[in-house]
């Protein structure tokens, strides 16, 4: 006879096992099946093992309160089983209410990793690693699994925005954000000061960025000064304006797909990559970037044709702009549709030459690694020059994901380019640079160094034979 519990009893947990048992497959199929599985694939597969975990826990307490006492309290239910550890902010120590995902890929408690980026910290409090960015994206899996559990522990997890610490706009600040808002129509003096004022405004204020969702008018009336026919002769210092706003706004999660969609969010942005102004230039890449967060938008800034401006700016190398613009392009190149556009628009070469010359070599390997995938990028990376140089980086470099994305890179350059197989040969018999990844690099990395010395076996053996 079959056992009842919790997941059998309740539709909406068995529900949700059965929605989190389907996605596993789907993630073990596509690591399993696939040579070039990402780190974010095994990141989910990890996080919804996790989200069964806790469904499983949730029934064997659930079952175990149950021959209780009726009077058992909360907090003896929060004592039977504690909180587990993946719930809780390694800053805080408490368990997280906002779960935010930091660039180095470990996940906090918003308000307490905010306050450290506050404070000017730049690593990442728990691997001390340098981080690329200060953007924190939404962990809605660990939120979930959070809320999940702690439904079946009968705790009440506070809200958020309750729990945080943002003021709300009073009536008088609505009214003046209105009032500047139709001040973007005024003559130029009043547009400028106006622009910038917006600009204060939402890099300071999180409730002034969510006004802007609140409206639809309110983004097109941002961007009337540089819009349609105005946008020629736009003086530079409104431009910046309006451009740092809409990048303030994009970073207000509620307000990314309302800023993409609008019709001439994207052209604008566009536009800026190729201002002469350098901070115009670098607040649109990092617009971009923070935009393509979502998939739907990845794939609406692809079709835009953004991609061949960034990979400009890129090629340009200017070093105020390098990080937000190779953070975009690595972000939009994730959808396969925008791997073909980039590589069409001459990423590849422009990225080769960039890393030959030393530039933001972990960035664009990663990049470079991505979009090898593509049959043209292979082709191209061989043409160009490429095999030598990786070569050379893994040899010479201490950082072991460079190695590793390198080697995944010459993996497929010898799945596809034969003629590329006398290099890799020489770089073994002189170096053994090959033979020292497979004994002692990442496991990724020496899985695919295994490979390409099976296939260079195998063509020495079929040479002998002949």
């Amino acid at each position: 006879m079959a056992k009842t519990g919790l997941l059998s009893s309740d539709p909406t947990l068995r529900a949700r096992a059965a929605e989190l048992k389907k996605e596993l497959q789907r993630l073990v199929r596509t690591i399993v099946d696939d040579e070039d599985y990402t780190v974010q694939s095994v990141d989910l597969a990890k996080d919804t093992l996790c989200a069964l975990r806790q469904l499983k826990l949730s029934k064997q307490a659930t079952a175990a309160t149950a021959t209780a006492a009726t009077t058992t309290s909360s907090f003896k239910l929060r004592e039977a089983v504690p909180c587990p550890d993946e719930f809780k902010c390694p800053l805080s120590k408490e368990i997280m209410r906002d779960p935010v995902i930091l660039a180095s890929g470990q996940t906090y408690d918003r308000p307490f990793i905010q306050k450290w980026l506050n404070e000017g910290n730049r690593t990442c409090p728990r691997t001390q690693q340098v981080l690329s960015h200060t953007l924190l994206t939404p962990n809605y899996l660990i939120l979930d699994m959070i809320s999940q559990w702690c439904k079946s522990q009968g705790i009440e997890l506070p809200n958020p925005v309750m729990n945080g610490k943002e003021e709300g706009v009073t009536g008088a600040e609505r009214d003046h954000f209105f009032s500047l808002l139709e001040k973007l129509t005024a003559p130029l003096p009043e547009q400028k000061k106006a622009a910038k004022e917006l600009r204060m405004l939402t890099k300071r204020m999180p409730s002034f960025r969510a006004l802007f969702g609140e409206s639809v008018d309110a983004i097109p009336q941002l961007l009337t000064p540089i819009s349609g026919s105005k946008s020629q002769g736009v003086h530079p210092d409104l431009q910046e304006d309006v451009i740092t706003t809409l990048l303030n706004l994009s970073i207000h999660d509620s307000n990314k797909k309302l800023v993409a969609e609008t019709p001439d969010v994207i052209p604008l942005l566009m536009e800026a990559l190729r201002s002469e102004t350098i901070e115009i230039r670098c607040n649109a890449a990092a617009a971009l970037f923070t935009l393509s967060a979502l998939d739907s938008n990845k794939a609406l800034i692809g079709k835009s044709g953004a991609l061949k401006p960034l990979i400009d700016l890129l090629d340009e190398g200017h070093p105020l702009a390098m990080k937000d613009v190779a953070s975009a392009i690595f972000n939009l190149c994730i959808i396969h549709e925008n791997k073909a556009r980039a590589v069409r628009d001459g990423a590849v070469g422009v990225i080769l030459i960039k890393i030959m010359d030393g530039v933001l070599v972990d960035e664009l390997l990663a990049i470079l690694a991505m979009l090898s995938t593509h049959q043209r990028a292979i082709e191209e990376i061989g043409e160009l020059g490429g095999v030598p140089c990786l070569l050379s980086i893994i040899r010479e470099s201490n950082c072991e994901r460079n190695k590793e994305n390198c080697i995944a890179i010459l993996h497929t350059v010898c799945l596809n380019d034969r003629t590329k197989w006398k290099a890799l040969k020489e770089e073994e018999s002189t170096h053994g640079t090959i033979s020292k990844l497979a004994q002692d690099g990442t496991s990724r990395a020496k899985r695919k160094a295994s490979g390409i010395l099976e296939r260079l076996r195998r063509a020495v053996n079929i040479t002998h034979t002949a």
